[in-house]
């Protein structure tokens, strides 16, 4: 895995112009829209693998230098995290240095509960985030997380290796409306809503093979998965609508159903005494529509523990999901604020 990450760092775009791939550079300088077309879909699959082993790598190393643990008991484990994350700017109307007032706030949840007997396991983990900004010369308040998500997972072991048969299943949404902000004519901002809970809403769900070394690192492979995708027709009945343009779902439906192939790995790790990374990495190609186009959801959490109840965190979350925008969507959060473990 790290001969793969540097493998592919070393032919990133940054350095792919210092090589010669004549079949390449023709393809770039042709009007063939099919050479060009498969030019981009091998592109896009030296990226995705690039950014699964720089990520990953390095966690499944460290993760198995770790010295082994006892072995996991029988019955059911469970802990939870609530943290929340203040921050506060503010400025006088003297303040010559430029500036406007604002104030973030960000709170999650995450609770896990898993069980064990003998070759079967059952891992479930429910993540609820939330986070809202306002600056003071703006008229509405904005968003800057949101996400209600439900995982599960079960196994069973295959003789005495990591090795396990699966099924697991994933549901994700969102608890508030979300809004494209603009101007009217006089100049004040106004806001359309585009989102609410269950638009979108997604679950998938399908067999596949687990690989667990421990409960802080996991791979599961399915390559059965089925996809639905949830919406509120509202949205794909409107005037001008075309087909796909929300979230790939048809004029005038509600559901679109895809099915093809996923892949969901977690590595939690200790860097060091009371700082913790937590990476989340989940991979899905669709078999019926553009199947090299891949989504991609990945998250890092760095976790700096100051005592019980005070902590730092730091959230990078980047997704690419082409049926709702075209590019990649980047999310980053640092902060300090109040934790608790349950």
């Amino acid at each position: 895995m790290v001969k793969l990450a540097l493998l592919y760092l070393f032919l990133s775009e940054n350095n792919l112009q210092k090589f010669s791939f004549p079949f390449l550079e023709k393809i770039s300088f042709q009007k063939n829209k099919r050479l060009l077309s498969l030019s981009n879909k091998i592109n896009s699959m030296k990226i995705y693998i690039f950014l699964f082993a720089i990520f990953m790598a390095p966690m499944l190393v460290l993760a198995q230098d770790k010295e082994k643990k006892e072995p996991p008991k029988d019955g059911w484990t469970k802990s939870g995290n609530v943290s929340l994350l203040f921050n506060q700017a503010a400025f006088n109307e003297e303040w010559t240095g430029g500036g406007t007032s604002n104030y973030a706030a960000n709170l999650s949840l995450s609770y896990d509960f898993n069980y064990r007997q003998d070759k079967l396991t059952w891992d479930n983990r429910i993540l609820c985030d939330y986070g809202i900004t306002k600056n003071k010369d703006e008229a509405f308040a904005r968003k800057t997380n949101d996400r209600l998500e439900l995982n599960s997972i079960v196994g069973r072991q295959i003789k005495d290796s990591n090795w396990y048969y699966s099924f697991f299943a994933n549901f994700k949404t969102q608890f508030a409306k979300g809004y494209e902000f603009g101007e009217d004519v006089d100049g004040n901002e106004i806001r359309t809503e585009t989102t609410h809970f269950l638009s979108p809403g997604y679950l998938q769900f399908g067999p596949g093979f687990l690989w667990k070394k421990s409960d802080d690192l996991k791979v599961n492979i399915a390559p059965a998965t089925a996809r639905l995708i949830f919406v509120d027709n509202a949205f794909t009945t409107s005037e001008g609508y075309e087909d796909g343009d929300y979230f790939g779902v048809d004029q005038g439906k509600s559901t679109r159903f895809e099915f093809g192939a996923s892949v969901s790995v977690y590595a939690k790790i200790e860097l060091m005494e009371n700082v913790t990374a937590e990476n989340i990495l989940n991979l899905y190609s669709n078999y019926l529509e553009d199947p090299q186009n891949i989504d991609i959801d990945y998250t890092f959490n760095l976790n700096l523990k100051v005592n019980k109840y005070i902590t730092s965190n730091f959230i990078f979350q980047a997704i690419y999901d082409d049926n709702a925008v075209k590019g990649f969507q980047i999310r980053e959060v640092l902060g300090v604020g109040a934790n608790y473990k349950f």
